[in-house]
């Protein structure tokens, strides 16, 4: 995904040089939004966020871009601390970490959403996840905008073009690496998304009117996807047409219509089955994403607030694809299996981990304890435990739920 990041922000950069304009982006700091954007993620992705948004519905809530934002300015480990006062929780409620201590445009290339999530969220709210960041760390978004804004008043939301860039980044790859891992992996072929059921069609139609404030139905999703996304792999050759248009006869049309199955179907295996042809699809469609990514309005006043947009054809064809490789992947019964087995893993060790009779805290690592023992208040230790899941892998969360269930466990001495 960095890599589309930065291959975007160089095209709008030739862009900005073609008309003449002073104005460019920088292409490292895009990069690195590319690579940091995803580092709040919990182990099993967005189904292991929805489950620690639930054990921290009485303390702030979950959400994995604002844990990315507390990740990079609070946790990492790139400036010692040397004593508590560093975390300095239990007497003043300041936490003086400040993680990989970056400048403030770095910082802002990853904050997607500029809102505050609240402290305490009613139950009503606890299955919606509260897109923004959290309120320990306002103090840091403050100083963002102070540095990145100055004193100028913007209006809207507070969204660099480094983060635009990153947010369309991001998009692409999802709807294009995600639908070449499903070939890869057997789940689909691309003839399958030309026969999808209606009710696929229709779940991806309703979430792309949404997307795009247009109405779109199952029909136009199908055509657009015949015509438009597939229509040159799944095309026949003109040979063909002229050779058989010759003589249109029942026959001849019989053996076309035949003729034109068995080629959509070897064409739509190859492509499934074979690396090379995988590779050079997506390559295609990255190709023309990001080639349809342009300036769409340069801020005089504060050029770190200027805005780009996608063509209005290949965010629609973007939004389909991203939106069919969910509806007919993540919600199927072997995607929906790991679902309940991560709600299983991340809800043991949380409870265990926070149960304060038992002094479950004593298993976090030194680290981690030492942060816990410094705060006072039940929502800064409850957070801390969150931090330190939030960080596992799915390999690690699997074998710390493991050690403490004896479910396969490797030994419960090795160290945490």
């Amino acid at each position: 995904m960095a890599q589309i990041a930065k291959s975007i922000a160089l095209k709008i950069n030739y862009d900005l040089l073609s008309a003449g304009e002073k104005y460019c982006v920088e292409p490292d700091i895009v990069e690195f939004a590319g690579l940091a954007h995803d580092l709040g993620h919990p182990p099993f992705g967005h189904f292991g966020e929805e489950i620690l948004n639930r054990m921290m519905i009485k303390y702030g809530g979950f959400e994995g871009n604002a844990q990315t934002l507390r990740l990079i300015t609070r946790i990492e480990k790139k400036q010692r601390v040397d004593s508590l006062k560093d975390v300095d929780i239990a007497s003043s409620g300041n936490d003086k970490r400040v993680g990989l201590n970056l400048t403030a445009r770095s910082i802002a290339s990853i904050l997607k959403y500029d809102k505050q999530i609240a402290t305490q969220m009613n139950k009503q709210v606890q299955i919606k996840l509260i897109k923004g960041y959290y309120a320990s760390e306002k103090d840091v978004v403050n100083w963002v905008k102070k540095n990145v804004c100055g004193n100028i008043r913007y209006p809207g939301q507070f969204k660099t073009i480094e983060c635009q860039i990153m947010d369309i980044a991001d998009d692409i790859a999802y709807s294009t690496y995600d639908l070449e891992d499903s070939f890869k992996a057997g789940f689909l072929e691309p003839i399958d998304l030309l026969c999808s059921s209606p009710e696929v069609l229709t779940n991806v139609a309703k979430k792309v009117s949404s997307a795009m404030g247009v109405v779109f139905s199952r029909e136009d999703v199908r055509d657009e996807i015949a015509e438009r996304i597939f229509f040159d792999i799944f095309k026949l050759p003109h040979r063909i047409y002229e050779d058989f248009y010759k003589k249109p006869s029942k026959q001849t049309l019989e053996e076309l219509h035949l003729f034109s199955i068995t080629n959509a179907k070897n064409i739509s295996r190859s492509i499934a089955q074979n690396g090379y042809d995988r590779t050079e699809l997506t390559s295609s469609f990255v190709s023309a994403f990001v080639g349809s990514v342009e300036i769409d309005k340069i801020n005089r006043s504060i050029p770190a607030l200027s805005t780009v947009k996608l063509k209005e054809e290949r965010k629609r064809q973007i939004e389909i694809l991203k939106h069919f490789v969910y509806e007919s992947q993540i919600l199927s019964p072997k995607i929906q299996i790991v679902a309940y087995r991560s709600k299983e893993i991340l809800q043991k060790i949380f409870e265990t981990l926070s149960n304060k009779n038992e002094k479950g805290y004593l298993l976090l690592p030194p680290d981690y304890r030492r942060v816990y023992e410094a705060c006072s208040k039940r929502k800064h230790q409850m957070r801390t435990i969150c931090d330190f899941i939030a960080g596992m892998t799915d390999r690690y969360a699997i074998e710390f739920y493991g050690r403490l269930t004896s479910e396969n466990s490797e030994t419960i001495f090795k160290p945490l």
